[in-house]
């Protein structure tokens, strides 16, 4: 069976619809039926019924919707089961992440707590994670650690020597990172209620691939100090990463060897175990909880051994017992941390939305974008007032959660109640754990993120665009900062879209035979340009940013010049007026010929006279007229590149000027015609009998050859609108100018596929007129061209033998 059959065939015969005639047929309501007043929308914004009062209430908690149908037999094993899996990955990373934001490790452990709980509430994804992140608490640690620098907390002791106030500078970062939390939770819940939640699309995927893996870098150089056991001055601002590598390379001949002896143990120790585990992860119902074997492990050596008090080795510390009073965070930061709290809510947000949208897709329900801003914008707002950092949803708890069998947001639950646990009863257990051990487990998780890398190669064979995104968004975050290289980033990859719109592709189309398809000619073989009619179309929108090169465009691919055509019809009327001049006074001539015959019998002298006076009227034409040229003869002219020849179709009349049609050359039998291109605009030329001859043999071997095959009148121009999903007062204005411009040289304008709401946006921007009415605009491209033919193309069908089959029809 053919692929005709198998796809099938379909028939249609209707009129040729322009928009007056389809609104007409299908009944288009008035903009004030389809659009409210301002007063009827506030006062349906406001009407409270209890049907809407019930949704809003649902949509705003959306436990309320699944807990009271939740399962414990089909639900309850595999969410305990996958929240026992997570909160024991939590205990490490909280740990382990508390020092990438420079705060105690005991706040990783709040951030993992209290966040998870208010998402429980408030959040739509059955599958996050919610807890520390690695970029996050980058970011967190560059504001706490600019804010509170070491050398704002130095003290002098009793033997005169100078030394950090740890107590107060931990406290001071400690405010630092919660009213910086805050201030960003704040800001996505406000988003969230505005229905902002469409702001994360703007951080494209590549962006957030060269942004977390930027961000893995940061996070390497910070804990470069706790490897080698080294202390580098602390940095800020840009090229804060170049001036810390510098300083630890500097300070590498200073190692602590029994630090960097534990790093490397500790490092090895995670890789080996991880490929263990990925290797026998189809055989295990559960990851072997990789990083809390290591915690255990290297707290208990360290306990029994002694390393802190034996070989210097620096530990996490007092770890307090029990849960932290809430306390309002200090608002006079906030004017400080703004600009990095909003970072924090766009990263954050991206990140969680992505991931949520993933599982989404892959179990089949549905995640609303602006709740989940909401959502993480209460467990930040909420978590800052218990000391928390910036958290959003984490790939690898989440992966965990969800391949584990989690089915809802019972998981987090339980998963918190661990991490509950361990902060009540088990948290001075790990005072003896040396942070070397942590610096190796943020080290070795960081392995997924510097893999990204590999994206630059697959970027480069599909979106040269989207690597330059990826490139310069990498580099920005590594020179710049994290701040303001997501700035940086976040511009130029709006620029590039500007850009894109900016300079789109302009085509010609041309059908494809049998069918009312219009393809670009230039990319496709098979399609036929119709006769006299140009259609034209942009993959772009037109808007204020490429009005002008749409214009452009339009003139160089219909290949008229409307300002030289315009002059060119001008000259050539007022050639045939000179002609019509010279034809009345040959008429007279003629006239005084005839009555001088009758006087030829006369005398010799009188033949004499006869030539002298018929001379100096041959010589009064020649100054009155200029000179005669064939170009005048013909009614016959061409653009500068020899493509376009304007010629007269119609006489003048007392009523009006002639009518003008301009051919359009191409093919290759028009290159005869390549001399013509010779002369120049305002060139007057006499040409002799044989280039006489020689003209005329070429016009009417093109007017009857090449002329029907490859070259005809263009008569109309189709402007294909099918891409604008709006236009602005900008482009409405071009649009006039050019159904104003190729009016004066006779081409008809229409435009094809408009949307409604640009039809709505023409009629607002008073586009319309008793000149350029709704009947300029078509359904379809198909229906512009029928009428185009109908309307001017049957003389081209009468003159030409055209490869084109004649779309007299309204049948397809």
């Amino acid at each position: 069976m053919d692929s005709t059959r198998r796809l099938g065939k379909y028939r249609v015969e209707r009129e040729v619809l322009d928009e007056q005639r389809l609104e007409e047929v299908t009944q288009r309501k008035t903009f004030s039926d389809t659009h409210p007043s301002l007063t009827e929308h506030l006062k349906d914004s406001f009407r409270c019924t209890a049907a809407r009062l019930k949704q809003s209430v649902m949509s705003s908690l959306p436990v309320l919707y699944w807990l009271p149908k939740y399962s414990i037999w089909d639900y309850g094993m595999p969410d305990l089961i996958a929240g026992i899996s997570v909160g024991i990955m939590h205990l490490p990373q909280g740990l382990a992440y508390a020092l990438l934001a420079s705060v105690p490790p005991v706040f990783g452990l709040y951030s993992s707590l209290y966040p998870a709980l208010i998402y429980f509430f408030f959040g739509t994804s059955r599958h996050i994670s919610i807890g520390t992140f690695t970029v996050l608490s980058i970011m967190v640690g560059s504001v706490t650690e600019r804010l509170a620098p070491d050398a704002a907390f130095l003290i002098t002791n009793g033997t005169n020597i100078t030394e950090v106030d740890i107590a107060a500078r931990d406290s001071y970062r400690v405010q630092v990172a919660a009213a910086t939390t805050v201030l960003g939770g704040l800001i996505q819940v406000v988003l969230g209620l505005v229905k902002f939640g469409f702001v994360g699309t703007y951080l494209s995927e590549p962006l957030v691939r060269a942004y977390t893996t930027a961000a893995a870098a940061h996070a390497v150089v910070a804990q470069l100090k706790h490897i080698f056991g080294v202390s580098p001055a602390r940095f800020s601002g840009p090229l804060l990463l170049v001036y810390t590598l510098k300083d630890v390379c500097m300070l590498l001949p200073r190692t602590h060897l029994p630090t960097l002896l534990v790093s490397a143990v500790s490092i090895v120790f995670l890789i080996s175990a991880k490929e263990l585990n990925y290797f026998l992860s189809p055989k295990l119902p559960v990851p072997i909880p990789v990083e809390l074997i290591t915690i255990v492990a290297g707290t208990l050596i360290s306990t029994y051994t002694h390393l802190n008090s034996n070989y210097t080795i620096s530990v996490v510390g007092e770890i307090p017992n029990g849960l932290s009073y809430p306390s309002v965070p200090d608002a006079s930061l906030f004017g400080e941390v703004i600009g990095d709290a909003f970072a924090l809510a766009m990263v954050g947000y991206a990140v969680s939305f992505s991931l949520g949208k993933t599982f989404a897709l892959k179990h089949g329900y549905n995640v609303d974008s602006n709740q989940e801003l909401v959502a993480l914008g209460l467990s930040n707002a909420v978590g800052g007032f218990f000391q928390c950092f910036s958290v959003c949803s984490s790939m690898s708890r989440s992966l965990i959660q969800e391949t584990t069998g989690g089915k809802t947001q019972m998981a987090g639950v339980a998963s918190a109640l661990i991490v509950l646990v361990t902060i009540l009863k088990l948290g001075p257990l790990f005072q003896e754990l040396p942070k070397a051990v942590l610096a190796a487990i943020v080290f070795v998780n960081l392995k997924g993120m510097f893999k990204q890398h590999a994206d630059i190669v697959t970027l480069w064979k599909r979106s040269k665009i989207d690597l330059v995104v990826w490139l310069v968004t990498w580099v920005s975050t590594m020179l710049l900062n994290l701040d303001l290289g997501l700035a940086a980033s976040i511009i130029f990859a709006l620029m590039t879209v500007i850009f894109r719109t900016q300079l789109p592709t302009y085509s010609v189309l041309g059908n494809v035979p049998g069918t009312e398809l219009y393809v670009d000619i230039k990319t496709h073989r098979e399609a036929r340009e119709i006769p006299g009619v140009t259609i034209f179309r942009s993959s772009a929108t037109v808007y204020f940013a490429n009005a002008d090169l749409y214009l452009e465009a339009l003139k160089e691919k219909s290949g008229l010049d409307i300002s030289k055509m315009i002059i060119y019809k001008r000259r050539q009327e007022a050639k045939q007026r000179r002609r019509e001049r010279r034809a009345e006074r040959r008429a007279k001539r003629q006239a005084k010929k005839e009555r001088r015959a009758q006087r030829a019998s006369k005398q010799l002298s009188g033949a004499s006279v006869f030539s002298i006076e018929e001379e100096a009227d041959r010589w009064k034409d020649t100054c009155m007229d200029g000179i005669v040229t064939d170009e005048e003869e013909h009614g016959w002219t061409e653009r500068e590149n020899g493509t376009v020849f304007v010629v007269p179709i119609t006489p003048q009349t007392p009523d009006g000027p002639c009518r003008w049609e301009y051919l359009k050359g191409g093919g290759p039998d028009c290159a005869s015609l390549g001399w013509m291109s010779e002369l120049q605009d305002g060139d007057t030329t006499t040409l002799g009998s044989s280039s006489e001859d020689t003209l005329s043999h070429n016009l009417e071997r093109v007017s009857l050859g090449s002329l029907g095959k490859w070259t005809w009148d263009i008569h109309s121009i189709i402007m294909d609108l099918s891409t604008a999903n709006f236009i602005d007062i900008v482009a409405i204005k071009t649009m006039k100018s050019i159904f104003q411009d190729f009016s004066e040289i006779d081409v008809d304008i229409y435009m094809a596929g408009c949307q409604p709401s640009v039809v709505e946006q023409l009629e607002l921007g008073d586009f319309f007129s008793e000149l350029v009415t709704k009947r300029h605009l078509f359904a379809s491209v198909h229906d512009a061209v029928l009428y185009c033919l109908d309307h001017r193309g049957a003389s081209s069908f009468a003159r030409y033998e055209t490869s084109v089959e004649p779309y007299s029809s309204t049948k397809f």
